[in-house]
């Protein structure tokens, strides 16, 4: 089985952890420090939460941090378990400091809203139900 890390530039580690876990993320503290934080949500998916200059050491020296307010480089995707999971996960990201970006999509088979959190990165929570997908 494959586990996806997403490594994500932080401003703030302690806020961004506290802002994660009020999402149901976990740390773990065997791969966290001053500089970074391991934060898992399930048993399948986990975030490294990495300083500014802890992050720009595993960059090639020709790169640079994006600027999140300006630019966005990914959109991370997180699917849940139901329609109403989504409305808490992103209550959750509202609450605790995360911003709306667009307004919430409901295409019957697939619902999502998203939000940016403290560090201006774009997550969309989704439910979707494959089986109910329009047929062509």
């Amino acid at each position: 089985m494959s586990k996806l890390y997403i490594n994500l530039p932080v401003t703030d580690l302690v806020k961004s952890v506290n802002f994660y876990k009020s999402l149901g993320f976990e740390q773990n503290m065997q791969f966290s420090n001053d500089q970074a934080a391991a934060m898992s949500y399930h048993d399948d998916f986990s975030l490294m939460l990495l300083s500014h200059d802890f992050i720009s050491g595993f960059l090639p020296t020709h790169k640079t941090i994006s600027d999140s307010h300006k630019t966005t480089e990914v959109l991370n995707a997180l699917e849940v378990d139901s329609r109403e999971a989504v409305d808490i996960f992103y209550n959750n990201a509202i609450q605790a400091g995360g911003k709306k970006t667009i307004d919430s999509h409901d295409h019957g088979f697939m619902y999502g809203r998203d939000f940016e959190d403290l560090d201006w990165h774009i997550w969309e929570v989704f439910w979707m139900d494959v089986s109910q997908m329009p047929k062509e």
